[in-house]
């Protein structure tokens, strides 16, 4: 079975979207901000010449995921997000397969898009996110 799969973008966990100057010097333009209301997070977004993102992830609460993952972790990769078409027809391949997820439903995230988090004991201790554009 084959898929149309791409890099989405890269979540970097930080305290303050203002942490985001590396990525300016850098050069990479900024992409907007958004605050995803459900996960308790605000994203700032950075555009590469590939069309992949760099998403800097801000906790806008103390008992959201990413602000969670900073008291663990502290600030860092977060998880890989792919672009797929399809996800629904995706996720009960992958369930199929014994692929654990965190949210088996998909939900809204940021840019209209309906998204899925993979545990990442499915995924060699990676947490990945599968994202799929404009569909509500």
């Amino acid at each position: 079975m084959s898929f149309n799969i791409e890099l989405d973008h890269i979540g970097i966990a930080t305290k303050s979207l203002q942490d985001s100057t590396f990525f300016k010097t850098l050069g990479l333009p900024e992409a907007g901000v958004e605050e995803v209301v459900s996960e308790k997070v605000k994203v700032g977004f950075f555009e590469t010449m590939n069309n992949a993102m760099i998403e800097l992830l801000e906790p806008t609460a103390e008992d959201s995921p990413i602000a969670k993952f900073l008291d663990k972790r502290g600030p860092g990769i977060h998880h890989i997000c792919f672009r797929v078409q399809g996800l629904d027809d995706l996720i009960l391949h992958l369930k199929s397969n014994d692929v654990k997820f965190i949210n088996e439903e998909p939900k809204m995230g940021a840019h209209n898009c309906r998204i899925v988090f993979i545990h990442p004991k499915s995924t060699g201790g990676v947490l990945v996110e599968l994202s799929e554009k404009g569909k509500a």
